[in-house]
């Protein structure tokens, strides 16, 4: 029996972030997959595609815009997506965060949507707060976001299967579109991210990630300075400034550090401190993946990847107050070695890219009617 025939479905290829690493995976299982998008431009195109993307029509308006936000397009990714010129195929791979799924309008072949989380800004008014400039952009903004949950939803029945990318996503799906989700969790690079004997551990804590609210690093700087523990802080973004204000004498921010260099940080450091709710969160699978153990809240992403007195410590969610003296706890508490390093590396390797490529292979068999 011939291997399916698959095609792969991605929002845009706009910045190369965790979607566009699930996309190249993809890519790599099934090399001979088109992969189509509305919008691309080159740097948000993942090196390891097996070849060019196809996009939209869409896309012209998008290089005569410049290539640059890609805002102004988001009324029209919906229909872009309906529009999609789709070979003929067994199965269409979806990897959704927003319009995607919409993809299952132009196809005829059985449809499994890869869920990074139903969009978020549509089904959480918080989310959208700040984001739109002004009245107008506020009322614009939800405007869409009534039109976004409907096309959700009138795609959802569609769907031959849907897999989320974590118990919490899954949990998302079922309030959201009322629909049942299998999680296979996303790839991450534990074959860069490794351990090294020779390098000790030193007396430092470590926060990366996008300096963004809703990452919360504020509650684990604020955590360090009361603790009075050595943080290094590693990232950029909007938040930045608001968290240096917080931060006491023992906190370094180092901005934005090469991908080595990261690594070497998270050979160094006591720990990784995850004080925000993610979908999964790559980071802390990075941390453990270099024999580092985590502290994260017991909340998100987090209940899948780390494993208390295993692979670190979990924090219990509640107001910022609550959160904060939690974090106090476990940076006073943590000893070093609490925590195996190479107990840690074997958990991180559950969550590889080659489990993430054999798990999504079983599933595409099996929406497929192949053998598993």
């Amino acid at each position: 029996m011939s291997a399916p025939k698959v095609v792969v479905v991605h929002e845009r290829f706009t910045e190369v972030g965790g979607s566009e690493n699930v996309v190249e995976q993809l890519s790599i299982e099934w090399p001979t997959a088109e992969v189509h998008v509305p919008i691309a431009r080159s740097q948000g195109i993942p090196r390891g595609l097996s070849m060019p993307p196809y996009t939209g029509r869409l896309n012209r308006l998008y290089r005569w815009l410049g290539q640059g936000s890609y805002a102004p397009l988001l009324p029209l990714l919906p229909m872009s997506f309906r529009h999609l010129r789709l070979p003929a195929a067994d199965v269409v791979l979806i990897s959704h965060h927003a319009f995607a799924t919409q993809a299952v309008f132009a196809t005829d072949a059985r449809a499994i949507a890869y869920v990074h989380s139903p969009a978020r800004w549509a089904w959480d008014p918080q989310l959208r707060a700040g984001e739109a400039g002004g009245r107008l952009g506020g009322l614009a903004l939800a405007a869409l976001a009534v039109r976004t949950r409907r096309e959700e939803l009138a795609a959802a029945p569609r769907l031959a299967r849907i897999v989320a990318n974590s118990s919490a996503v899954a949990e998302r799906i079922q309030r959201c579109w009322g629909r049942e989700a299998q999680v296979v969790h996303p790839p991450v690079d534990t074959e860069y991210y490794t351990p090294d004997r020779s390098v000790e551990r030193e007396d430092f804590f470590l926060l990366a990630g996008r300096m963004v609210p809703y990452k919360r690093p504020d509650l684990a700087v604020r955590a360090a300075r009361e603790a009075d523990v050595p943080l290094v802080v590693v990232g950029e973004g909007r938040f930045l400034q608001h968290c240096k204000k917080l931060a006491g004498p023992r906190t370094t921010f180092l901005g934005r550090v090469p991908d080595a260099e990261l690594r070497d940080l998270h050979r160094r450091s006591r720990a990784l401190l995850m004080p925000g709710v993610e979908d999964f969160g790559i980071v802390p699978v990075e941390a453990m993946a270099c024999g580092s153990p985590v502290i994260a809240l017991n909340e998100g992403g987090a209940v899948d990847s780390v494993v208390p007195g295993v692979t670190g410590e979990m924090v219990v969610p509640g107001t910022d107050e609550v959160v904060i003296e939690g974090f106090v706890d476990a940076l006073r508490s943590f000893r070093p070695g609490a925590c195996d390093p190479a107990a840690v590396r074997k958990h991180a390797e559950l969550f590889s890219r080659a489990a993430f490529r054999a798990n999504m292979r079983r599933v595409v068999n099996e929406v497929a009617g192949q053998p598993v």
